[in-house]
């Protein structure tokens, strides 16, 4: 062998022991525990989730607001003091503690007939948080199933479902409200009722527009194209991937639907007496808001804090779920 040859060999020796040392993985066995000092573990979706929700304030001050009412609601029966129904008329318009003439017997005072006002204050957030929840439940139902259905078949079936958005958005709300109360009574039913068909054209808009953009989606075709039933790739494709918006909407939908209740039962035609809701009792004590204001401060503070810890709540899940769509 020459001398050129032999300095050629050693050259090529020494570069394949320099890639060797530069790249340890071509020359030795790669071991699971073998970690690069600068990789970076990208957080999953339920963790992103979270840590948004741990930064956002309205998101933990609205749900924290609502937790509680929800907590006093539930546990009513075992926190009250008193019956709510129970009337007392010589311990009648006593006021609250900050008042002249407030007990601690009665935190806030009774109302004109001697009943303990923080019993029908804390009896009136279940039926206030029962209709507004079940209504907005109502109006989930019928307006995604609607929305949904529209969105993917199109055609005229989408045309008259848009027909009947647009005939719903065309009437107030609150005079069908009204007409439809003094018709079928102010029962809580059939304020759940009436309520509940009366706001289901938010969900259907929103619903059709996002099936719309999901129908075209490479799971939807692979799911028609291996023979899926209809019934199956709305319930099992469609369905899951338009539940954010529509937990968004409940959320919001709620708030309206506790405001318009109020609204309905101040007027005299929504829960009836001796049932307590706020709304009732804003209405049984304005005959005296110039004598015992909190008659009417006290609950009309209480809806004015949950639906605004509601919306709240609502936002604050819209901005955790899909931050994209934050302003």
């Amino acid at each position: 062998m020459s001398t050129t040859e032999q300095d050629t060999l050693a050259q090529n020796s020494q570069r394949q022991i320099s890639l060797t040392d530069a790249f340890p993985s071509k020359g030795k066995q790669f071991h699971p525990e073998m970690r690069d000092e600068f990789e970076v573990n990208a957080p999953t979706p339920p963790e992103l989730m979270r840590r948004r929700a741990r930064s956002h304030y309205g998101f933990i001050i609205g749900g924290g607001f609502v937790l509680v009412v929800v907590f006093i609601a539930i546990f009513a029966p075992f926190i009250i003091p008193y019956d709510p129904f129970d009337q007392e008329l010589t311990k009648r318009l006593i006021d609250p503690i900050w008042g002249k003439t407030g007990t601690w017997a009665h935190v806030l005072g009774t109302d004109a007939l001697g009943r303990d006002y923080l019993t029908r204050v804390i009896y009136g957030a279940r039926i206030s948080l029962m209709i507004g929840f079940f209504a907005a439940a109502v109006s989930a139902v019928v307006g995604s199933a609607l929305g949904i259905i529209g969105g993917y078949f199109g055609g005229r079936l989408d045309a008259v479902i848009m027909y009947l958005i647009n005939v719903k958005l065309a009437l107030p709300p609150i005079l069908v409200a009204l007409s439809l109360v003094s018709v079928f009574g102010g029962s809580i039913l059939a304020l759940i009722l009436i309520l509940g068909f009366l706001f289901w054209d938010r969900y259907a808009v929103v619903t059709r527009s996002v099936t719309q953009q999901i129908r075209a989606n490479d799971y939807v075709t692979a799911a028609e194209a291996v023979g899926a039933s209809k019934l199956r790739i709305l319930a099992g494709e469609i369905l899951p991937n338009v539940m954010n918006q529509i937990i968004v909407i409940i959320s919001l939908e709620m708030a309206v639907a506790i405001l318009v209740e109020a609204a309905l039962s101040f007027l005299g035609l929504g829960v009836k007496p001796p049932t307590p809701s706020w709304g009732l009792l804003v209405s049984e004590g304005r005959s005296y808001m110039f004598f015992k204001p909190f008659l009417i401060t006290i609950p009309g503070l209480a809806i004015f804090f949950l639906v605004i810890a509601i919306n709240m709540l609502g936002d604050g899940i819209r901005d955790i779920t899909a931050p994209e769509g934050r302003n």
